[in-house]
């Protein structure tokens, strides 16, 4: 069964929409850093605003523990909202309480309010589904139909992204239909040859999909901290380099198969090490089996890939087309670490193919390093969820929607 679209809903003019975002966008100082996810909602908040609805805003932000706490208010992200909408964002201090209740009854046609962080409230995210439906009985009160557009929330069984959809006419929103365009493109039908980079500190993490997309892909690239437990695996010393002892075994047995498929795995020839865990460090290219003979010997700490790696995954990129990346190939956030992720984004932004950046650390990294989000075929939203579309799981936010992978 295909998900249900806005269409479904019917006619919304004069009628309450209460929509849940993925807003979970990163602040400084109470300022926000990237507003991506603020951005990627504007379509489907502007399609409803342009028919009429009265439109209720819901999201988290951060991990509040489930009590107010200022550093998690959404505050920021209304006046970031109005900016973009070019329209005022009504803010409501609490999320089912009676600021809420006076924000949302005093809505007109195309009017738009916010209400806090959800996580304020411990019920959003309760293991009891009791628990979870009653919130989500009070945020339904607020609405007369209910638009999932939180890709990156799509993979939780939480009050506002599951429970809240039963208790009201639901449907998709844009944002949801166009990541899972993207993300059946990539697995039902991608152009070949199809590489797919990961990165990130841990192996564990990436396991999963990597057992997924084996039998799907041509190429495989490795980078970021799990690119250490591949080359244990293959008999060389990391020195101190982050490793996954206990992943060593596992990811033998994956050499090993995609031997058997036919996929090629390329493991860094070069890598970046340094004397320590710091912007100032000193640091030197070492060669990927001789990690333990720089200067700093067993201390030494592989923070990014090196200069010939990054030529040659770029290379590979180039001849792709295409390419999925998840996971930076260093420290990026530390500048001599961050050359190998910004290679990679340059090769993705550059290439002639269909290229996707799949969310979370990868989509802040192409921001931090001064791309921009339409140099990119697309830069998903949902990290977690992305990952989680491609190993095949079930994905409670989407089916509950009506729709079957």
């Amino acid at each position: 069964m295909p998900i249900r679209t806005l269409e479904s809903l019917g006619e919304l003019g004069g009628k309450r929409v209460i929509v849940r975002c993925d807003l979970n966008v990163p602040l400084k100082d109470g300022q926000i850093t990237d507003d991506g996810r603020i951005r990627a909602s504007i379509p489907t908040l502007t399609k409803l605003i342009d028919a009429g609805a009265r439109v209720v805003i819901v999201s988290h932000l951060g991990r509040p523990d489930g009590a107010p706490d200022p550093r998690y208010s959404l505050e920021p992200v209304a006046v970031r909202l109005a900016e973009l909408l070019d329209r005022p964002v009504a803010f409501a201090t609490d999320t089912v309480g009676d600021s809420a209740t006076a924000v949302v009854g005093g809505l007109g046609d195309g009017d738009v309010a916010l209400l806090e962080n959800l996580r304020f409230n411990p019920e959003e995210t309760s293991k009891d589904a009791a628990v979870r439906a009653s919130f989500a009985g009070q945020l339904a009160s607020f609405a007369d139909a209910f638009v999932s557009d939180g890709f990156g929330v799509v993979h939780r069984k939480q009050a506002s992204v599951f429970e809240l959809a039963d208790a009201l006419p639901s449907a998709a929103g844009l944002l949801i239909e166009q990541e899972l365009g993207v993300l059946e493109r990539l697995t039902v039908t991608p152009e070949r040859p199809y590489t797919v980079v990961l990165g990130g500190s841990k192996v564990s993490d990436k396991l999963s999909v990597i057992d997924a997309l084996l039998p799907k892909v041509d190429t495989l690239l490795i980078g970021g901290g799990m690119l250490f437990t591949f080359l244990v695996a293959q008999g060389h010393k990391v020195a101190s380099s982050l490793l996954e002892e206990d992943q060593v075994e596992v990811v033998r047995e994956y050499l090993s198969r995609a031997k058997e498929l036919g996929v090629e795995i390329v493991l860094p020839t070069d890598i970046v090490v340094a004397s320590a865990f710091s912007a100032d460090a000193e640091y030197e290219v070492a060669p990927s089996d001789a990690i333990e003979l720089t200067p700093f010997g067993d201390k030494g700490l592989g923070l990014d890939i090196g200069p010939e790696t990054s030529a040659r995954f770029a290379e590979v990129i180039a001849g792709s087309k295409t390419v999925f990346w998840n996971g930076p190939m260093g420290v990026f956030e530390l500048a001599p670490f961050a050359a190998g992720t910004k290679a990679v984004a340059a090769a993705l932004a550059s290439f002639d193919g269909f290229g996707v950046v799949g969310g979370g650390d990868s989509a802040a990294a192409v921001r931090a390093l001064g791309f921009d989000d339409d140099q990119f075929g697309h830069i998903s939203t949902g990290g977690g969820a992305s990952l989680e579309f491609l190993e095949g799981k079930r994905l409670p936010g989407l089916e509950v929607l009506g729709w079957q992978q």
